[in-house]
């Protein structure tokens, strides 16, 4: 009988042990690692605390909705992460359209035109500038590589290096599938203007990023840049990087106005009246760029699911869609096509216009409906 109880005390200890080792490890990671990124100064707080939107120290959504789950949910939500959902991922790794550096650099004064990355990220050519939206390039949206899934194309249509000079980067918030550490590493230097909302700059700060290229608006501010005007308008969601930082930084859509076009981009936004507001004070839109994708019940207030990505269409007066937010990673336990699947039924319905190119292709923002490609379906 002792001997058992001193086998069991020294494996309580050895456990114990183990449990410390981790957590002295995890402090360090979080602590050490880049990627958590900057922390705001007592004078940056101050300045924050300028907005309507941001209250003891945190930045808030309209009508004060906030992501609300229970720690049973929370542990549903991680779990699912690591769950087998069929078909969650493409069968083989998707094919992308790929383009050089030479087809970049040439395009002068035409038609406004993007390429899609996937996910949310977006190379957007208009008046003759270069703007990078969301640029989230990595192979894993995560701290670390352990802590993700990998991209489901094993390359991009183009590699940071051979991207040419940049003159906008826009970001909407903060979380790694959007705001990706080892990408603005890589795109610093050729980057002449970063516009983000209200505490994304700190982060930038702590990778390099000089502080004069940096421009951070809140909710209805705007910017002048060259032939065009950048507007930080609201979304729904919440923002944070590591285990102390939730809502410490600002979240949102942006417009996108030229003397001939208007663009929406959604950034990440549960479904709410913002979008017909949007839609009342700065549309119609030529295009809108909407959240469809990375969706479930256990967080409806943050992300759209696909007919009401729609609808927001409508709301915000645009004369076509294109779903984003999906194509790319496995965040939430849906198969890989339910987004687009749903969105193009819903759309149907609704009768609003539906963009989806591949990923990679360079696609004219006013062109026809091209949907008749299902490419998806094909991988």
């Amino acid at each position: 009988m002792k001997r058992i109880v001193k086998i069991i005390k020294k494996m309580l200890i050895t456990i114990g042990i183990v449990m410390g080792v981790m957590t002295i490890v995890g402090l360090l990671f979080v602590t050490m690692s880049p990627q958590f990124g900057g922390k705001a100064t007592k004078e940056q707080q101050k300045e924050y605390a300028k907005s309507e939107n941001y209250k003891d120290g945190k930045f808030s959504n309209l009508g004060g909705v906030k992501m609300d789950m229970s720690g049973k949910d929370m542990l549903k939500a991680i779990g699912g992460m690591f769950k087998s959902i069929p078909e969650s991922r493409p069968a083989s790794d998707l094919m992308v359209q790929k383009v050089d550096s030479i087809n970049i650099a040439a395009y002068a004064h035409e038609k406004t035109r993007f390429m899609w990355f996937g996910h949310s990220a977006f190379l957007m050519q208009t008046q003759g500038q270069n703007i990078l939206i969301d640029p989230m390039l990595s192979e894993v949206p995560a701290p670390h590589p352990w802590l993700g899934g990998k991209r489901f194309s094993d390359s991009l249509p183009i590699e940071i290096a051979q991207i040419p000079q940049i003159d906008a980067v826009l970001i909407s918030h903060d979380h790694y599938d959007h705001l990706d550490y080892e990408s603005i590493i890589q795109l610093k230097d050729k980057v002449r203007r970063f516009f983000t909302p209200l505490g994304i700059g700190k982060h930038l700060i702590a990778w390099g990023v000089p502080k004069e290229k940096i421009v951070e608006l809140d909710w209805g501010q705007k910017a002048s840049f060259n032939e065009l005007t950048f507007i930080s308008t609201p979304a729904q969601h919440f923002s944070g990087r590591g285990v102390s930082d939730r809502d410490t930084t600002l979240w949102c859509s942006w417009i996108i106005q030229s003397p001939t076009e208007k663009i929406f981009f959604s950034g990440d936004s549960g479904y709410a009246s913002h979008f017909k507001t949007i839609g009342d004070t700065y549309g119609p839109f030529d295009i809108a760029f909407m959240e469809c994708g990375q969706y479930n019940t256990l967080w409806p207030s943050v992300h759209m699911f696909p007919e009401e990505t729609a609808q927001a269409g409508v709301d915000v007066k645009a004369k076509k869609i294109m779903p984003i937010h999906w194509g790319a990673f496995k965040l939430a336990q849906h198969s890989w096509t339910d987004p687009v699947q749903r969105v193009l039924k819903k759309a149907e319905e609704i009768n609003i216009d539906v963009l989806i190119p591949e990923i990679g292709k360079l696609t004219y923002i006013d062109q026809e409906d091209s949907t008749s490609n299902q490419w998806w379906k094909a991988m």
